[in-house]
């Protein structure tokens, strides 16, 4: 497509003609957008974003389509929400909503409601569509909140227990207003060691682990480790609070048979113990034939203070392709424990995340020869840091996919029926609400 004769074109059109192009292109562009989130939904649903390193489908859209990471979440958001809408699915696929529309309605839709907001949708404005839709979500807070407070306090637990594996595996559930403690203590966790390692804090990573449950154990573990590291000031004449690993020098370097174990607990893998080894404390000690202890040597960090500055301030972010979270930990891409130098060409800031899949999940980091590292999947292929999108400027377009596809889109497909009479959104939201709850009842 040549953009100066496309403006050209525009420049000559009468007002009609311009405005009938620009709405019969909007009908073309919702009925694109929702194959693209159908399309989405899948690759969602495969987890095929995990083959690049990426921890969810919003970062990878981020990366390989360049959305924003708010944008990128709610497309995912309402990619996965039209499997259960058909019929707000199937008008989207026809370019008779838009995205604005069909974002809105994936809010508060369910299968007893669909078929009436879809009406509200179809015969009235946006505008009028976002009251509809806050007064529903208002509303069902209300209908659902006395219930779950009846019995909220009453399903309280916590408990946690090691596996056959050796894993810790614990679960809870807490009233919301002693969740507001436990999130509050989180994120001052957080802040505490972003303090020590950024200049400034990205709050919107800390919702970027996938899936949740990782996530949540992963910041529930920062969390135990930084209040047993800097709140425990009623201890006294010791060594802070740390985890004990024990790890045979042959085991650690060469994969032997030997101890790997955490202090008093379940045995660790190798790959494990070098990924700790990357960025933490070290004593070697020598043993007798028993096992025992008969020397140490002083613990040292493995990375110096200046170093650790100095990594920070050269890769900003997490190093791994398409990553944007601050740096966690410092990995050595020739292995610390395998003799790697501690020294700058050495080192490569990541996140958690991403320290644990160039360990125990099979990627690989080389030096390339601008210094840079370079990861690889597993499979050996090279993930790209800025991958190239191309499009074929001959391939007829947005409009020529969707005649293939047997939509056939006009100048009025994505215009409201709306013809200025008035809406009332509260008749509108008691209406909707009665249905929900009538639905609720006959699933019930």
């Amino acid at each position: 497509m040549d953009v100066r004769e496309v403006e050209e074109r525009a420049a000559c059109m009468p007002l009609e003609r311009l405005e009938a192009e620009i709405t019969t292109l909007a009908g073309h562009l919702a009925a694109a957008e929702c194959r693209w989130l159908l399309f989405v939904a899948e690759y969602d649903r495969r987890e095929g974003w995990s083959q690049w390193g990426c921890w969810c489908a919003s970062q990878w859209l981020g990366w390989k389509c360049g959305l924003a990471r708010r944008s990128a979440q709610e497309k995912v958001r309402v990619a996965r929400a039209l499997g259960d809408l058909p019929l707000i699915t199937e008008a989207f696929s026809k370019g008779e909503l838009s995205y604005s529309q069909v974002r809105a309605l994936t809010r508060v839709a369910e299968p007893a409601t669909e078929a009436g907001l879809l009406e509200i949708a179809r015969n009235g404005t946006a505008a009028q569509l976002e009251r509809v839709v806050r007064g529903m979500r208002t509303c069902i807070s209300r209908d659902d909140e006395t219930e779950d407070a009846n019995v909220r306090h009453e399903r309280r637990y916590l408990s946690y227990h090691y596996d056959d594996e050796g894993s810790l595996v614990g679960s809870f559930r807490i009233d919301p207003e002693e969740g507001a403690s436990v999130i509050a203590a989180l994120e001052a966790v957080e802040k505490v060691r972003s303090a020590e390692r950024l200049a400034h804090e990205d709050p919107e990573t800390r919702r970027a682990y996938h899936p949740a449950g990782a996530r949540r154990a992963d910041s529930f573990v920062a969390m135990a480790e930084s209040v047993l590291a800097h709140g425990a000031k009623t201890r006294s004449g010791g060594d802070r609070y740390q985890v004990v690993v024990h790890v045979d020098i042959d085991t650690l370097t060469d994969d032997a048979d030997g101890r790997c174990h955490v202090e008093e607990g379940p045995r660790l893998p190798p790959e494990t113990a070098r990924r700790l080894a990357c960025d933490a404390s070290l004593v070697a000690m020598l043993d007798d034939a028993d096992g025992n202890p008969v020397a140490a040597s002083h613990k040292t960090r493995t990375i110096p203070a200046h170093l650790r500055r100095a990594v920070h301030a050269r890769d900003k972010r997490c190093a791994f392709p398409g990553c944007d979270r601050p740096i966690a930990e410092i990995h050595h891409i020739l292995y610390r424990s395998r003799r790697g130098p501690t020294v700058l060409p050495n080192l490569a800031g990541v996140c958690w995340f991403h320290h644990r899949l160039v360990h125990e999940d099979g990627y690989t980091v080389e030096l390339a020869e601008d210094g840079r590292p370079r990861f690889f999947r597993p499979d050996g292929k090279l993930i790209d840091p800025a991958p190239k999108i191309e499009i074929d400027p001959d391939d007829g377009g947005i409009e020529r996919r969707n005649d293939e596809h047997g939509i056939g889109i006009t100048a009025d497909t994505a215009t409201s029926e709306w013809w200025g009479d008035t809406l009332d959104p509260s008749l509108a939201t008691d209406n909707l609400m009665w249905e929900r709850r009538r639905g609720r009842r006959d699933v019930a």
